[in-house]
């Protein structure tokens, strides 16, 4: 009783001590759209991301320290994880920019998750607690997967809808061509078999 209480309650602390946060967004042609998170030293923070449509599905990606240096940074990204752990106290921002882009808004995906220092030091806290985290981790590694199919589902089901309108308009196109053929033969071969009179 008192070893399914203190489960019970370090699993508690694995789900508040780890925050997950996940968002789309669409990113316009020459803009950037940045995030922040409160991090404190040793404080660990991975983001995960995947372009879902526009353009060539890719986009720059960069985080910055409270101090504005580049920590991490990926250009034309189609997915990526970064993950960093905070050497200064304060707001380190991530951003996704789209400033290579003249035409094409861009719509992605992204996860961020936010371990405390307390939690990820698995030198103090016992083999239980170990556990737990690394089933926490995993359940949101296979969550960040699974939004990572659902996406490209979308996408192979949208290119397979496009192909799909392409094909029926080719082909009605056709049709209507070979229709209008027939009716020119038709009309072209009547008018050259007419006998016409001399008066």
């Amino acid at each position: 009783m008192q070893h399914s209480r203190a489960f019970i309650l370090i699993a508690l602390l694995v789900c508040l001590c780890q925050q997950v946060a996940s968002l789309a967004i669409d990113v316009r042609a020459n803009t950037q759209e940045c995030f922040f998170e409160e991090l404190d030293v040793g404080d660990k923070m991975t983001v995960t991301f995947q372009v879902g449509d526009g353009g060539n599905l890719d986009i720059d990606f960069g985080i910055y320290d409270p101090a504005e240096r580049t920590i991490r940074s990926g250009l034309r990204e189609s997915t990526g994880t970064h993950e960093i752990t905070a050497s200064l106290k304060g707001r380190h921002t991530y951003c996704f920019s789209n400033q290579m882009s003249s035409v094409s808004d861009k719509s992605v995906s992204f996860n961020v998750h936010d371990l405390q220092k307390q939690l990820a030091d698995s030198a103090v806290i016992d083999p239980l607690e170990r556990e737990i985290r690394e089933l926490a981790e995993s359940m949101s590694a296979v969550k960040d997967e699974q939004e990572y199919i659902v996406i490209r589902e979308r996408q192979h089901r949208d290119t397979a809808e496009s192909t799909n309108s392409r094909v029926k308009w080719w082909s009605l196109g056709q049709l209507a061509l070979l229709v209008a053929v027939c009716f020119w033969q038709i009309f072209y071969l009547k008018r050259f078999f007419e006998v016409k009179r001399v008066v």
